[in-house]
C-alpha cells in the first residue's frame, strides 16, 4: 500500500512524514487552496526531501505557461492534475514538461458523467490511453477541486480498472481499515493528518502510517519498532 501526504506547507513536516516513510508528497499550486504554496516555499520543502519520496505537484486548470515556469523552477516528479483537465489537456502539459501524470476524478454519486461503476471506469480507460501513470478518485464538491475531507461511495470503485487507484477523500487513522478490501494501490490524505490546513499534525501522521502498515504489509512486531 502506497501512502501521499497531501498539502505541505511547513518544512519540519516534511521531515516528519519523510522519517515516517511516506512514499509521496504533494504540494498544492491553486491559490485559492488554504494548502496553496508559492514556488519558493516549494522549492525549500522539495529540497528537504530524501531520495525515493516523489514530490507531486497539485494543480488546477493550470495554463501551459505556467506549468513550464513551475517546472523550471521547482524540482517535483508527477504532476496531479486536480481540476476540469480533459484526457487530451493533461498529456499535452505533461509532454511539454517531460513528467509523469496521474488525474483526479472527483466522484458524484448524484448526478454528472461519474455516479456509476462503470462511467467511473470508463473515464479511467479515457486517461490510461492518454497515458497517465494513476488514477486518484476523490469525492466531488460543487465548488471546491478538493480538499474537503469528504468521503464518496466507494462501491463505485472499479474492481478490474486500467489504471492503478488512488484512494482520497475523507481518510484518517481511525477509517483507513476499511480500505482493506478495496482494489486500490494507494491512498492519499490530507486533513486526516492536520491540525489546521496546511500544518499536519505529528501524531495523527504517526497513527496514519501505523495504521496503513499493520493493515496492509507490516507484521505487529516490527509496528512495535515504529
Amino acid at each position: 500500500m502506497h501512502v501521499k501526504f497531501c498539502g505541505f506547507t511547513q518544512l519540519a513536516d516534511i521531515y516528519t512524514a519523510a522519517q515516517l516513510g511516506v512514499d509521496a508528497v504533494g504540494l498544492v499550486f491553486y491559490p485559492p487552496s488554504p494548502r496553496a504554496v508559492t514556488q519558493a516555499q516549494a522549492q525549500t520543502l522539495s529540497a528537504a526531501l530524501p531520495a525515493f519520496v516523489s514530490v507531486v505537484a497539485l494543480v488546477v486548470n493550470m495554463p501551459h505557461d505556467e506549468l513550464v515556469e513551475l517546472a523550471d523552477n521547482v524540482a517535483f516528479d508527477i504532476i496531479q492534475f486536480h481540476g476540469d483537465e480533459t484526457p487530451e489537456q493533461c498529456q499535452q502539459l505533461a509532454g511539454a514538461v517531460n513528467k509523469r501524470w496521474i488525474k483526479a476524478l472527483r466522484i458524484n454519486t448524484d448526478q454528472g458523467d461519474l455516479n456509476s461503476m462503470d462511467s467511473v471506469k470508463a473515464q479511467i480507460e479515457r486517461f490510461a490511453a492518454a497515458g497517465a501513470s494513476s488514477i486518484l478518485l476523490d469525492a466531488y464538491h460543487p465548488n471546491k477541486y478538493g480538499g474537503t475531507g469528504a468521503r464518496f461511495d466507494w462501491s463505485l470503485i472499479p474492481q478490474n480498472s486500467s489504471l492503478p487507484v488512488i484512494l482520497a477523500g475523507g481518510l484518517d487513522a481511525q477509517n483507513i481499515a476499511a480500505t482493506s478490501d478495496l482494489p486500490i494501490y494507494g491512498v492519499d490524505v490530507s486533513g486526516g493528518i492536520e491540525h489546521d490546513k496546511g500544518k499536519k499534525d505529528s501524531a495523527k501522521m504517526r497513527a496514519f502510517m501505523k495504521a496503513v502498515k499493520r493493515d496492509r504489509w507490516q507484521s505487529d512486531a516490527i509496528l512495535e519498532t515504529i
